[in-house]
């Protein structure tokens, strides 16, 4: 019965839960790409529409592949190795639709070692998170 209720609310709309881990992945992903343009001397508070366009491409792509993943749908008690899969499939989609993005719509080129360190980088911190997250929460009585 527990899991019809979990269901239904999650069909009524976004629950707490699922509202925090987006806003986590979405802080995660704009802080992977601030730090690498600090790295290369650009300053987010000076140069804010760099940043935003710098950072759109990936937070899009992150989203519009967790939605056809269904990541969003799924309840965090999955198991732990569920998560990891499951984000770890979602990001490398993401990275490759961001990276599309950014030099097709965003018009922003980058040197070829780029897509390997946003896609490696990307992946330790939104596996970290996820991983860690659902670990707490499956501990949690």
């Amino acid at each position: 019965m527990d899991s019809a209720v979990r269901t239904d609310d999650r069909s009524q709309g976004i629950d707490r839960e699922t509202l925090l881990l987006g806003v986590g992945d979405i802080v995660l992903l704009a802080g992977l790409v601030v730090v690498g343009q600090l790295s290369h001397n650009v300053n987010p508070l000076t140069q804010p529409v760099a940043s935003l366009e710098a950072i759109a491409p990936f937070v899009i792509g992150w989203l519009v592949v967790a939605a056809i993943a269904g990541l969003y749908t799924r309840p965090a008690t999955s198991s732990v190795t569920r998560i990891a899969r499951l984000t770890t499939i979602t990001w490398l989609g993401a990275a490759n639709v961001g990276l599309l993005l950014r030099q097709s719509v965003f018009g922003a080129t980058a040197a070829w070692p780029f897509p390997l360190v946003i896609t490696g980088f990307g992946f330790l911190l939104l596996v970290g998170w996820r991983v860690g997250y659902t670990a707490v929460l499956r501990r949690a009585p």
